[in-house]
């Protein structure tokens, strides 16, 4: 049953060791065009640094509070904050992310519109440092690595937790965050909604901004942390299909660089000058045998990397 008035919203943010954009997520939290009165903002430190000082970082607002999560990853945080809040929607950002003025009232707008809606996934930009002047990182990731929000919705049946609502009783129905995945929570989460029947829905005026990866260290850790989750979503598949997907991913990365080569150069015109087409190339070669490593890396036993 769809409420007809206002319900109260609990924004629920994971953070490791990224106090600075947290504190600016958290302005842009506490400028919201909804009632104050109607939400909170839970923050999750997940295991940060002593010296980042996330819980004096979220003191600063009134609405916010603060927990902790011991257990590596932002879905056993998230879920952590799962228990502590208090609203009839659960709404999900990152913290290196900055909320639209209007982000709370847009989402609640498109939870409430459409009958048995399961998830609403909002619209997530992508920003340079100097977006006149973008890295080969910032250009790369832009490019190959979005957040292409309404395709994940309405093709693959999930929305990126950086941003998300959803209902609490969507979460209590379907169960929470598998807290053990690092990567790829986010759709495992969605599908089991879509699964369950619900609808779900892209939410075209419900937008945040997201930094591109600014760095060639930043983008390897993205890297590893979303090849893991990959790796670590399909060790619950029988032992033939773990293996076909070893093989077929590596195969793909191998060999991916050197077919885009090609279309780089010689078809894709959003990359405009041949400094940019051989600086992209030069990035997913590098990307795409970070995959392979760390493919073999976790094959060996190893520990999926939290990023």
């Amino acid at each position: 049953m769809v409420p007809t008035s206002l319900p109260f919203v609990s924004v629920i943010i994971p953070v490791f060791n990224d106090g600075e954009r947290l504190q600016r997520c958290l302005r842009a939290l506490d400028r919201q065009t909804y009632p104050a009165h109607l939400y909170e903002v839970i923050v999750v430190d997940n295991g940060s640094d002593a010296l980042e000082p996330i819980a004096d970082i979220a003191a600063q607002f009134q609405q916010t509070t603060h927990t902790y999560e011991s257990q590596p990853g932002s879905y056993a945080a998230r879920n952590q904050g799962l228990t502590l809040a208090k609203g009839a929607v659960i709404a999900f950002t990152d913290a290196d992310c900055l909320p639209a003025i209007n982000w709370i009232e847009q989402g609640v707008a498109c939870l409430l519109q459409t009958p048995k809606v399961g998830l609403v996934g909002g619209k997530i930009e992508c920003s340079f440092v100097d977006a006149t002047n973008p890295t080969p990182v910032e250009l790369y990731e832009s490019l190959w690595y979005p957040l292409p929000q309404q395709e994940f919705v309405e093709k693959h049946h999930f929305a990126a937790t950086a941003n998300l609502f959803t209902f609490a009783s969507v979460m209590q129905q379907v169960g929470g965050f598998d807290g053990t995945l690092k990567s790829n929570g986010d759709r495992e989460w969605g599908q089991r909604v879509h699964q369950a029947g619900y609808t779900l829905i892209y939410g075209e005026t419900v937008q945040v901004t997201h930094p591109a990866r600014h760095h060639w260290s930043e983008l390897q850790r993205r890297a590893r942390r979303i090849i893991g989750g990959r790796y670590d979503l399909h060790q619950k598949a029988p032992f033939w299909q773990r293996q076909q997907f070893f093989i077929l991913t590596i195969a793909q990365y191998l060999l991916a660089p050197i077919v885009m080569l090609g279309f780089n150069f010689l078809l894709d015109r959003r990359l405009k000058t041949l400094q940019q087409k051989v600086h992209v190339s030069r990035v997913m070669f590098f990307v795409s045998y970070w995959y392979v490593w760390e493919l073999v890396r976790l094959k060996c036993g190893a520990p999926s990397y939290r990023g």
